[in-house]
């Protein structure tokens, strides 16, 4: 642990940030990749029991996606969470992606032609101000929602875009409520390459959730410091 924050600290703010290309964010961080940097992260943050992709694969199994569904991402990055929602939507549905950096539309684009995928579309947009199309199946944000500002909007926009039973799901951090002060600082070191700081921790988007859909489930994942949250809209006839 110790050796994982020497490499890291001299180099804080070369770790890229995803509140940028989310739209209205802290101007102050840059989005610079530094694969060496985020490589030591990620090395760092595995030898700590956090798994990425199990947080992600949780997401995308929470929206209860069925074949030839639409699900919409917020904040899709280089795309990884595609594959995934592919799955479970099949060729015959539709994933839409909404992210707003050139550099992760052009990653992901990459990523999409090489598997070739033919259903996956992505949105050059700020989230904040993105129209979600009417009667969708499913929306989800993983790391993500939580840097943006304007997270109320988004939930409150989504919500009333999604078809009856449908999901909205949000995979993100949190202040873990029983961490000492060093800890949680060490970890927000840690976890720089998601554009993870202290200055979101009075962020609660699972309390607009709430506020706009019925909630259905919210765990607090790896001691406290994640959660899942899954929000679902009214039955029609109600």
């Amino acid at each position: 642990m110790a050796y994982c924050l020497h490499l890291l600290i001299p180099n804080q703010q070369a770790a890229f940030s995803k509140a940028h290309r989310l739209g209205k964010t802290n101007n102050k961080r840059r989005n610079n990749h530094d694969s060496k940097n985020i490589y030591y992260n990620n090395f760092c943050i595995n030898l700590l029991g956090f798994v990425e992709f199990a947080y992600r694969n949780m997401g995308v199994e929470a929206l209860t996606l069925k074949k030839g569904d639409t699900v919409v991402e917020i904040g899709f990055g280089t795309g990884l969470n595609f594959g995934l929602l592919r799955k479970e939507v099949g060729s015959n549905g539709n994933i839409i992606g909404v992210d707003l950096t050139p550099e992760m539309l052009e990653k992901a684009d990459k990523r999409i032609r090489r598997n070739g995928w033919q259903n996956v579309t992505l949105d050059q947009s700020d989230a904040a101000v993105y129209r979600f199309p009417e009667h969708i199946d499913g929306i989800i944000s993983t790391f993500a929602l939580t840097l943006v500002p304007e997270y109320d909007r988004i939930i409150q926009k989504g919500a009333a875009a999604l078809s009856p039973n449908a999901r909205f799901v949000i995979v993100d951090f949190k202040k873990p409520d029983k961490w000492p002060r060093w800890m949680i600082k060490s970890f927000v070191i840690l976890t720089r390459p998601f554009g993870v700081s202290l200055d979101i921790a009075d962020r609660h988007p699972w309390e607009s959730v709430a506020r706009y859909m019925t909630m259905v489930e919210f765990r607090e994942l790896y001691f406290g410091a994640l959660y899942l949250c899954v929000g679902e809209t009214l039955p029609f006839n109600q």
